[in-house]
Formats: structure tokens, sequence, C-alpha cells
């Protein structure tokens, strides 16, 4: 949960999630605060200070069971009755009604607090991934489920736009891992999978020293056309995304592309550098997404 780029759109941690903008219909930018708000506060228990795993895993437990309390308000309907009891009520209160007003599911909520402690998990045991399927097991509920909330405070759900956000989803957190392997990998978080570090003949202790052999930049270089791929076949989703949301995601695939530029400009070597967006990426963004 990740996230990482400057867009013009507020951004949420993982963080190409644009967060009630004045694109947003101004009937869904609460609700799509009150999401945010929930994702932000459980990757900060699982990212954020000096806790040990052990505390983080605590947290996360504890935030599970707000949730827990949340829907089951929601679907009681005994919202104010059960405010005062949870220990993130800023959070879980205006979650609580969008849960109740907009039938939000709630195993997409779950979803995101199984990766943050997934994460937490990993981190702790400097673990990676063993294969792209596995990462891309962690991004479906890491990311995806943020494409989906969405989608459904828009009332959009049919099968294509699901695969089409997921898509975009996922290749915004990939996107994220690429970029940020330079800030990642001294804090213990590896995301390059093993698999492929084997067939681009990358060893870990080329990674764990953060060595930018040729080896390293294919690998990098070819996980970044995998994110790129996926991001085309998401992009076709905006144009079934209603009004002005769906200008929203103009931008947010275009900020994920022009991430990708920026990986590309640096020849890949952002095992030691980070990219990241300057004022005049913008204007490119807006235009290439008034093209699409």
């Amino acid at each position: 949960m990740h996230p990482s780029q400057e867009s013009p759109a507020p951004i949420a941690h993982y963080e190409n999630f644009p967060v009630a903008s004045f694109l947003c219909p101004a009937n869904l930018r609460a609700p799509i605060a009150a999401i945010y708000h929930f994702a932000r506060t459980a990757d900060d228990i699982a990212d954020e200070g000096d806790a040990t795993a052990t505390q983080r895993l605590d947290e996360l437990h504890a935030y599970r069971q707000d949730l827990i309390a949340a829907c089951h308000a929601a679907r009681s309907g005994t919202v104010t009755a059960c405010a005062a009891r949870s220990r993130w009520p800023q959070v879980f209160g205006p979650l609580r009604v969008t849960l109740e007003s907009f039938k939000l599911p709630p195993q997409l909520l779950h979803d995101l607090l199984d990766a943050f402690v997934q994460d937490t998990q990993k981190s702790a045991a400097a673990e990676g991934y063993a294969s792209h399927a596995e990462l891309l097991d962690y991004c479906r509920r890491s990311a995806n489920p943020v494409g989906r909330l969405l989608l459904h405070l828009y009332g959009v759900d049919d099968a294509l736009a699901l695969q089409r956000s997921d898509a975009i989803c996922s290749a915004l957190q990939l996107i994220n891992f690429w970029q940020d392997l330079s800030v990642d990998i001294p804090r213990g978080r590896y995301y390059l999978p093993h698999d492929e570090c084997a067939r681009f003949g990358v060893s870990q202790e080329d990674i764990l020293a953060r060595r930018q052999t040729r080896s390293a930049t294919n690998l990098i270089a070819a996980c970044a056309q995998s994110a790129r791929d996926s991001m085309r076949f998401g992009s076709e989703l905006v144009h079934q995304v209603p009004g002005r949301a769906g200008w929203e995601l103009r931008l947010v695939v275009q900020g994920g592309l022009r991430i990708l530029d920026r990986i590309d400009a640096l020849h890949y070597a952002t095992l030691n550098q980070r990219p990241t967006l300057r004022w005049w990426d913008y204007p490119v963004m807006l235009w290439r997404a008034l093209w699409m």
C-alpha cells in the first residue's frame, strides 16, 4: 500500500488514489474520503513510527475489530449508539455512515487489512515474494479493493469494468514498487519477485547491496513494462466511469504512466534513485488525459 507519486489530485497512501477532489461528484466526496481515511490510517499503523511488528499486528487486529463493529452497526442501523466504542472514531464514524448508505462490500475492506498484515509480517521477516503471481495476489488485496470500492460508489459493476479497474490498481501498486526500490530495500521491504530475479540472473546479494548491474536494470525494465501493459489494458475504464470521475481517473492513469516515463528516463536505475514528477510533467499528463 505504498502509492508515492505527486499528482494533480490528492492521493492516498498507496498513493495513486484520488481523494474527493473537485472532479468527484459532490455527493460522493464524503464517502470517498471515508474510504481513504480508513485505508490511510491502517497503512500508518502498519508502516509509520517505530512500533515493533508485534505491536503493529496487535493494532491492526484492534482496527479490524472496529471494522467488524462498524459493519454490524451499519447493518443494524445503530451507527450513533456504537460510535463511542471505537478507538478510531474519526475513521469509523464516517465509514459506518458510508457502509450503511452505500452498502459497501465489507470483504473489500477486510482485504485491505489482510494486505497490511501481510506486509507487516513480510517486512519483519525480511521476506520477499517468491513469484510474480504471489506479488499480484498481494496487489489483489492491497490495491484492487480501492478501485472496486470506487466503482461500487459510481454504480459501475460489470465484469469488464472490474477487470480493468483491477489492472489499473495493480499497475499503480507495481509502479510504486519499482519507483521506490531505493527507499524500500533499506527498510527491509522486498518486492522484486524471486522467480524474476532468477530469470534475469540477479542475485539476492545484488538486490540487498542495491547494485545496479546490467541484469538488475533488465529486470526492472521488464517489471516496468509489465506494469505499463497492465495500465494500458485498464485505461479503457475511463470511458466507463461516468462524468467528472472519469476525468479524474484519466489523470490517475496518466500519472502512473508518467512515473513509468521517469523510470525509463533514469534507464531503470531505481535501485539507487527515486524518480519523481516535476511541475512540467503535469501539463503533459493533462494533455494526454484529454486525448484518451
